[in-house]
């Protein structure tokens, strides 16, 4: 004999439908599949449901892709904050913590790029980049749009080297620097092994360290 089908009744009741349960699904899925297998579908079935009923936690994938990267920058590192030392060095660790977060994603890490979280966890990561910036005497309506600048630099980065970088690519871009002749490129010519030089977090750390300093000295024109 076989075992007859069980009444639904019968089945466990579902929990209810949550935006937090949702979040926490998708983090599953891009844990083990990518980002790019977080779609609404594929979520429904996660969670035993219809499409449907996710669109009235999320308009959009794009909506829950950014709720992801927010619930992701809990992890960041923002201990740097309260720490002792000069605010440039405590702001770096900061972004360096935040960049790697996205490094340990790198689909994320490409989305990132366009995504616009809001949560709870990026107004602190803001809230924790301002407080340095007031501490280092940067006047605030310089901050407010230099923000932008220093999240966008440690963005970028990750996102460049989210796939891993490709030798080929840089042997060829290092081969053209270097096959240019003073007479047409005399500027290249000039610095030649320079452009190359430097390791990754060494060129990142410079980098930002010009924003910091950019921020602090570079004025808002009147009239935006």
């Amino acid at each position: 004999m076989t075992d007859e089908p069980k009444s639904r009744r019968e089945r466990p009741a579902k929990g209810a439908l949550t935006r937090r349960g949702i979040v926490a699904a998708a983090v599953d899925v891009m844990r083990a599949e990518g980002l790019g297998r977080v779609t609404m579908r594929r979520l429904a079935k996660e969670l035993d449901t219809g499409p449907a009923s996710l669109y009235v936690y999320f308009r959009n994938a794009a909506q829950l892709h950014a709720a992801v990267l927010d619930e992701l920058l809990g992890s960041v590192d923002l201990s740097p904050v309260d720490a002792d030392g000069d605010w440039r060095d405590r702001l770096e660790a900061v972004l360096a913590s935040y960049t790697l977060v996205l490094f340990e994603y790198p689909s994320l890490a490409q989305s990132a790029v366009s995504a616009r979280p809001s949560g709870q966890n990026y107004l602190r990561l803001v809230e924790s980049i301002l407080a340095l910036l007031d501490e280092g005497d940067v006047p605030p309506r310089q901050a407010s749009w230099g923000i932008d600048l220093l999240l966008q630099l440690a963005t970028s980065t990750a996102a460049e080297h989210a796939g891993g970088d490709d030798p080929e690519a840089w042997n060829a871009v290092a081969a053209a620097l270097r096959a240019v002749r003073p007479e047409t490129h005399p500027r290249i010519a000039a610095l030649g092994e320079d452009l190359l030089s430097g390791a990754g977090p060494d060129r990142t750390s410079w980098g930002v360290r010009a924003l910091i300093n950019g921020v602090l000295t570079t004025p808002r024109t009147e009239g935006e």
